[in-house]
């Protein structure tokens, strides 16, 4: 199936080194995840693979890659069969229902068009749990900064395209010279996710807060993070299969 994501493929494997990615996003999207051996991990909306390598490294014991981009998907086949590691990548969820512990879906919700297609989508996110399994998903913070250039150091641009209101549209500019890339997302209130989520038989849902990471390891990370750490433009949803 065709997206807007086709042509990224090997831009998102770079950006795992932007900083928003290597100093907040992927540390916090990690120690959310805790301990994965053992695990049965369903990478959702899994674009390039990057996340569900990192799962099968630490010990995860079956990881399953899926996406509706083609591109994506073909870039993760390619990469598999080089690595060797053991990772299945489909665009088909049938039948796949009840079988993991774990649903990572980084950036999945954004492009959830309507209410009603966020419930769809988080219908289809909870599906493949076991009862008592994890959904870790990261839409757009709600409280985002609004002004474009806030983030822009970290690496994206961020801004409403047309009404600023729950499910409105934003314009998302990837910008680490020399690339730049644009996307379309949607941002959805706290009480709309919260509520989808809760639909789909999620929750209680937690709302993460990101931790700085590099303390006095690293401080030059942190100082540079702040800003993003005190507005990120991407939450961290943590709930449970009831």
């Amino acid at each position: 199936m065709e997206s807007q994501f086709d042509d990224l493929a090997a831009l998102y494997d770079e950006m795992a080194s932007w900083p928003f990615r290597r100093d907040m996003e992927i540390p916090n999207v990690l120690a959310t995840l805790g301990d994965v051996s053992g695990r049965d991990i369903l990478d959702f909306g899994c674009g390039n693979g990057m996340y569900s390598r990192w799962l099968k490294e630490r010990g995860a014991r079956r990881v399953t890659g899926y996406d509706v981009s083609d591109g994506m998907l073909n870039y993760a086949r390619r990469r598999e069969e080089k690595d060797g590691l053991g990772i299945t990548f489909t665009q088909n969820l049938s039948d796949l229902d009840g079988q993991f512990d774990i649903v990572l879906a980084v950036y999945v919700l954004p492009y959830a068009t309507t209410h009603e297609g966020l419930h769809e989508l988080c219908v289809s996110m909870a599906r493949p749990l076991r009862r008592g399994g994890r959904l870790i998903a990261l839409p757009i913070h709600p409280d985002y900064a609004r002004d474009p250039s806030y983030y822009e150091p970290y690496g994206l641009r961020l801004a409403p395209e047309g009404p600023d209101v729950d499910g409105g549209r934003v314009q998302l500019d990837l910008c680490l010279p020399p690339h730049e890339s644009r996307v379309t997302a949607y941002v959805w209130s706290k009480e709309s996710l919260d509520a989808a989520l809760y639909a789909a038989g999620l929750g209680p849902v937690q709302w993460v807060q990101y931790g700085l990471i590099g303390r006095s390891a690293n401080t030059g990370a942190d100082d540079f993070m702040e800003a993003y750490w005190r507005k990120p433009h991407a939450a961290i949803l943590n709930c449970q299969l009831r």
